[in-house]
């Protein structure tokens, strides 16, 4: 059997959306159903989202089981992956505490990741909660846990990739061959990995209202392509268009496929040739929004309508949750006794 270990994460700040999807989830399922691995994890990361919302604990909580439904509804399976919640696996809290002391704060200030995060959360401009300036520690605890050998995420994390190598080469190299590397896998496509908002900003997020949710309706999803920005010197229909920077189009070459263009848009083969019409000039704005309408709406319609079947049954998704947790927990045991035993903090084994 593979010895790969895979792990994959959200944070609960929001329900899921398209972004998500096709920058994570989407390939994610992917990697699932394919195979060829030991085990592959699945986890909601309510302590880290506390991280930068610790001062709105309810919204943490009532996201916990949004996320879950998300993710089961785009296809993640508790037969194959297993998916728990971050916080009830105390032994991750324990590994954190450890690894703080192999590396240090100018180090964590350096990371990438971190001073851009820091530089968005207008929250801390009263001061910097140390549990998210050692948001990379958490996260090679949450890694090296359950043995993870790769971790698909955005170009974005790959610092903390590298973060989480340094500690386990630091650890290892102190304490002998314990913890295991571990390389990040991201998508293949640039445009996936970084789906601007419906606005044109680069980053889509809750409160910047430039989502569409995995669970929105047919007219929400509507409304916000109807809405979205595009080329604003495309005044008229005749006028050369520029695709690059134009949202709409960014998503087309993201969700539209051979099949969308045959049923919705035949005129065109691909999204080349409707592209290259677009560029030269002779193709509106309205007719363009339609399509990507109709491509959103198939997209996501059975995502929406095994989400809201999921719905019906919290119970029954929070007990796949327990039983993933409490296997989580296990595993993570296991390497929590081998760590302790590697330092001589093993007193009374």
């Amino acid at each position: 059997m593979s010895d790969k270990v895979i792990l994959t994460g959200a944070r609960p700040t929001g329900p899921l959306h398209i972004g998500h999807f096709c920058g994570a989830l989407q390939n994610n399922v992917a990697i699932q159903n394919a195979g060829g691995y030991a085990r592959m994890y699945g986890m909601i990361a309510d302590a880290q989202a506390l991280t930068d919302n610790f001062d709105d604990p309810e919204k943490v909580r009532a996201n916990v089981i949004e996320v879950a439904l998300d993710m089961l509804a785009v296809g993640y399976d508790p037969k194959k992956s297993i998916l728990f919640i971050q916080s009830a696996v105390p032994e991750l809290t324990e590994l954190t505490f450890y690894y703080m002391n192999l590396v240090t704060v100018a180090r964590l200030q350096r990371n990438p990741t971190v001073k851009s995060e820091i530089g968005q959360k207008e929250k801390f401009a009263n001061g910097l909660p140390v549990g998210f300036l050692t948001y990379p520690v958490s996260q090679a605890a949450d890694i090296t846990a359950f043995g993870a050998t790769i971790v698909p995420a955005g170009d974005d994390q790959a610092p903390m990739i590298e973060q989480t190598n340094e500690i386990v080469h630091k650890f290892n190299s102190i304490y002998g061959e314990v913890l295991k590397p571990v390389k990040i896998i991201t998508p293949d496509s640039e445009s996936a990995a970084r789906l601007p908002g419906t606005d044109g900003n680069a980053k889509m997020g809750k409160s910047l209202n430039n989502c569409i949710y995995l669970k929105d309706s047919a007219d929400e999803i509507a409304a916000r392509v109807k809405t979205m920005f595009t080329d604003p010197n495309h005044l008229r229909v005749e006028d050369p268009g520029n695709t690059k920077d134009n949202p709409v189009f960014i998503y087309l070459s993201v969700f539209a496929k051979p099949e969308h263009f045959a049923a919705f848009l035949p005129e065109y083969k691909d999204y080349a040739e409707l592209a290259a019409h677009y560029e030269r000039g002779g193709l509106g704005d309205v007719k363009v929004k339609k399509f990507l309408n109709a491509v959103l709406q198939e997209t996501l319609k059975p995502i929406r309508e095994k989400r809201e079947a999921l719905a019906r049954d919290i119970p029954s998704v929070m007990e796949m949750l327990r039983v993933g947790t409490e296997k989580a927990r296990a595993v993570a045991a296991e390497t929590l006794s081998a760590v302790k035993h590697a330092m001589k903090l093993n007193y009374f084994d």
